[in-house]
């Protein structure tokens, strides 16, 4: 028998905001968290990008300095969102069964500031001083084992890595690990912080980045003339998901329904999508059908939409293939022109995204949308919109170099 798999409980450090509320609420007063990186390397490297999503509340102001010395950025990140969404939830004091708890979390790229300093250190001081907590702080995984050693989750802790996709993959496989029975209560989500010169060089040797370092706040601009690639950005964002039947027996808030979840690859270039958008068109049908939905059930839609030329058109193609003429009816928000682009994390900041629309009935805003590109003929949500009474249904978005696909669908909670 099908369980039904609710949201109770978020958060989310990103570059809006320090916690979920903050976060959502400077999203739907049209705020930017794009802004100049205040960083000598900028000038010493030469970069060619000087600006980015970069988090609005340092970690360093919500963790113990223990915590800071012994965890890269990235699962710093995880652990204040894990934690956030943890007492959200109001879980702190309850009695739930460690064996029953499991982490379903993601990153796109994992330790890279703490990978990339051991280098830094072994070729100017030697082997000898490089820190014995390396490894463990470099792995993907390690954000994960964080979130399980901090909450005490020992069903299991998993990880996924599928670039942009990562985020979503992992709330869809935590969908699973619940119907399942391998756990009462998970903690998914994702995080990233790969805010460096190295990273920032990289994407914008590929033409991949905004160049529009003259203007940072509106250099994101999914679906304008005039976008020229994504901004990239920092942070993290968790869900707590329940089974349905554990939420109500310890009288838990529900936020939303996690109606289902679909993946699939493009098999079509490590980089480009796949321009028909083939693959992401049949990870929505998959995200559906396992919602026990239809095309003409969905009500809102967050957007990958990541600003880049080629990649919001993709995305266009594979909505139109799903929802036909429809899709020019339905309100889409494309946050990433607020917040950047997280990588590994924007899939689950979106999904939070996605959960409150549902909950407050209120689709959020895409800023920075000053001429709308005629091939991308969307309905555009540019300021906030009520979403209307009755049941709702709404879906998110990601997909990733690799070719992954990865859409989640919430339904409202009645």
């Amino acid at each position: 028998m099908t369980k039904k798999i609710v949201v109770t409980g978020i958060g989310a450090t990103s570059p809006l905001g320090g916690t979920a509320p903050e976060s959502w609420a400077a999203l739907l007063a049209g705020e930017s968290g794009v802004h100049p990186i205040e960083h000598e390397w900028v000038t010493t490297h030469e970069l060619p990008v000087t600006f980015a999503g970069q988090a609005k509340v340092r970690p360093g102001d919500v963790l113990e300095r223990q915590e800071v010395k012994r965890l890269d950025p990235s699962s710093q990140f995880a652990l204040i969102s894990a934690r956030e969404a943890w007492a959200d939830a109001g879980l702190t004091d309850s009695a739930v069964d460690p064996d029953r708890i499991g982490v379903d979390y993601s990153t796109g790229i994992g330790g890279l500031w703490t990978l990339l300093d051991a280098w830094d250190t072994l070729k100017e001081k030697g082997p000898r001083r490089v820190l014995p907590m390396t490894i463990p702080m470099l792995m993907p995984n390690a954000a994960a084992a964080a979130i399980s050693m901090s909450l005490g989750a020992r069903a299991y802790a998993r990880t996924d890595v599928s670039a942009c996709a990562s985020s979503t993959e992992a709330i869809a496989n935590a969908y699973d690990h619940l119907q399942k029975g391998l756990a009462d209560v998970v903690i998914a989500g994702g995080t990233e912080s790969v805010v460096h010169p190295l990273p920032i060089a990289a994407f914008a040797a590929m033409q991949a980045l905004s160049r529009r370092n003259d203007s940072p706040e509106t250099a994101s601009r999914p679906y304008d003339v005039s976008r020229d690639g994504f901004v990239l950005g920092e942070g993290a964002a968790s869900i707590i998901l329940e089974t349905e039947e554990h939420a109500l027996a310890r009288g838990a808030r529900i936020y939303a329904e996690l109606a289902g979840g679909g993946v699939t690859s493009d098999s079509f270039h490590i980089t480009a999508p796949d321009p028909e958008g083939a693959g992401a068109a049949r990870a929505v049908r998959a995200a559906l059908e396992q919602a026990g939905a239809t095309p003409d059930d969905v009500m809102h839609i967050n957007a990958h939409a990541t600003s880049t030329p080629v990649g919001d058109i993709a995305e266009y193609n594979a909505l139109l293939a799903v929802f036909g003429e429809r899709i020019h009816e339905i309100p889409v928000s494309a946050t990433k022109a607020s917040t950047g682009h997280l990588l590994g994390g924007t899939g689950a900041l979106e999904a939070i995204f996605t959960i409150l629309a549902l909950h407050e009935r209120t689709a959020p805003p895409t800023i920075n949308l000053t001429e709308q590109d005629p091939a991308i003929p969307l309905d555009v949500v540019t300021s906030p919109r009520a979403l209307g009474d009755g049941p709702l249904l709404a879906i998110s978005n990601s997909f990733g170099f690799g070719g992954h696909n990865s859409v989640v669908a919430f339904r409202s909670y009645e």
